[in-house]
């Protein structure tokens, strides 16, 4: 009988489920597109159930398709949006707020009145104070439930990013855990203790009661008995975590850049907690046969978030694909730069009041000059990022592994080459955030023998060489950095 590995990838706009056989290939995949709810501007929601709804959907849409049943599951591994915050009731189950999504800034004032802080957040977990993170959103969500800190006092409550909620649900509401990594992104976990931090719990007055178990990220999570057979789950990471394994950067000084929603360029730092003094984030990347390896993240929060903008809201056209041919066929002399910023600028500028807006129009620009403006904004912020990166890790990153929706896109890609004057390298299996917890769940199940048996069988399939003049390519950021002087500038005047 042939024998799989399941995964459950439930990030910001879809959830997919896929099969990955012993080549760790995919061998089936069901998708289905998730709902964000913006009631104000900066505002960014789900609903809980909702996106536990859609992971048995796309469960069952993989088995139709593969023709198989849960016999044929060796075992699961999920891969989550982090910081997501979800809050529910420990006798219902039900939630008792909307999901505040990572992106959302709506729990900026609790971050800015905490300000003084911010140095004993970094120490200790490796963050900067700021609405991105789990901690706030839990605040808030507590500020604004009617009886909210009495009913967390008591015990009522329990909160989890959306890997705890789905293994809360999938176990029959029996297991409230989580693994390191998506632990580490709460802004509630020391990442040198390597346990959930008392002070800072006091600091945002969470009840420790609220908060999960903290597994290894390749474990038991327990069986799933919502189901008919059992599968137990035993690989679980946050997406950004999931991918940098995935793409088996596991030397120090090995990078990747996923582009999904927003971009998450992450790299391996090795066994030593590393703070970075520009921006950068230190996380939690993996924990394995009980050791644990760290790395340096810097985050951009519009990546394709931006090219679905023009595709729903703008009406440029139908599918995201479409970006690829209407940039090469927009004018090449045209300096245009988009700034997306819609809910602020991530690393390095931590900015919650920057917007969006487009610098350089002229009577010439239209949809197609916009579609290309986007795509090139995508890789100016992953440079931003970039630069910081090499800098404070004091490595030479010729190669880039990348993974994510848009680095199908070949105009993007050479793009982003181009910028930054690396290589460019894509993986054979560019689904890598599930790509990260088949390895996970499968090296935990006994699927795949080791990490070594999963170096052999992982493999690069595309690659984008620089070919910029060194001029134009410093000219073109110059613009760039201009373009996001001015919005910043903006902000302050604000």
């Amino acid at each position: 009988m042939e024998k799989y590995i399941l995964t459950i990838d439930q990030g910001t706009t879809s959830t997919r489920a896929m099969l990955f056989d012993k080549n760790a290939e995919i061998a089936f995949i069901a998708q289905e597109e998730i709902k964000c709810y913006y009631p104000k501007p900066s505002y960014v929601e789900q609903d809980a159930i909702e996106l536990w709804l859609s992971v048995l959907s796309v469960i069952n849409q993989v088995l139709i398709k593969a023709n198989l049943t849960f016999y044929n599951i060796v075992a699961m591994g999920i891969t989550n949006q982090r910081e997501t915050t979800i809050v529910w009731d420990r006798n219902t189950g039900m939630p008792v707020a909307p999901a505040i999504v990572w992106q959302s800034r709506q729990s900026a004032d609790i971050c800015n009145a905490l300000s003084k802080h911010k140095a004993m957040i970094h120490k200790k977990t490796g963050l900067l104070i700021n609405p991105y993170f789990s901690a706030s959103k839990i605040r808030y969500i507590l500020d604004h439930l009617p009886n909210g800190q009495a009913r967390a006092d008591a015990g009522e409550l329990m909160f989890g990013t959306v890997d705890t909620w789905l293994i809360y649900k999938l176990t029959n509401e029996t297991r409230h855990v989580t693994d390191i990594t998506n632990a580490s992104r709460t802004m509630l976990f020391n990442i040198n203790t390597l346990e959930w931090d008392d002070d800072i719990l006091k600091l945002f007055n969470i009840p420790r009661s609220m908060l999960p178990e903290v597994l290894a990220s390749a474990d038991d999570f327990g069986q799933t008995s919502y189901f008919h057979n059992t599968i137990p789950i035993t690989g679980v990471a946050g997406d950004q975590q999931a991918a940098l394994f995935g793409q088996m950067c596991l030397k120090p000084g090995d990078a990747k850049n996923t582009y999904g929603t927003g971009c998450f360029m992450l790299m391996n730092i090795g066994d030593k907690v590393q703070l970075s003094k520009k921006g950068l984030l230190t996380t939690v990347a993996w924990k394995i046969d009980g050791r644990v390896t760290y790395a340096l993240e810097g985050s951009v929060f519009m990546g394709g978030a931006s090219v679905q903008w023009l595709r729903d809201q703008l009406k440029l056209f139908k599918n995201a694909a479409e970006t690829e041919e209407m940039a090469y066929a927009a004018h090449q002399h045209d300096n245009i730069y988009f700034v997306p910023a819609f809910v602020g600028l991530g690393t390095p500028y931590w900015d919650d009041n920057a917007r969006g807006a487009v610098f350089g129009l002229t009577r010439e620009a239209g949809g197609l000059e916009l579609a290309r403006a986007t795509l090139e904004a995508i890789a100016y912020q992953s440079r931003d990022v970039f630069d910081v990166m090499i800098k404070e890790s004091k490595q030479d990153l010729k190669v880039l592994s990348v993974d994510g929706g848009a680095s199908v896109n070949n105009y993007l890609m050479q793009f982003q080459a181009d910028i930054l004057n690396t290589t460019i390298r894509v993986p054979k299996v560019y689904e890598t955030t599930s790509l990260g917890v088949c390895y996970l769940a499968g090296l935990h199940s006994g699927f795949f023998p080791s990490i070594r048996a999963i170096t052999k069988i992982h493999e690069y399939t595309r690659t984008y060489n620089p070919k910029m003049d060194e001029k134009v390519r410093e000219a073109k950021y110059a613009g760039w950095k201009k373009a996001v002087k001015a919005v910043l500038t903006f902000s302050e005047e604000e």
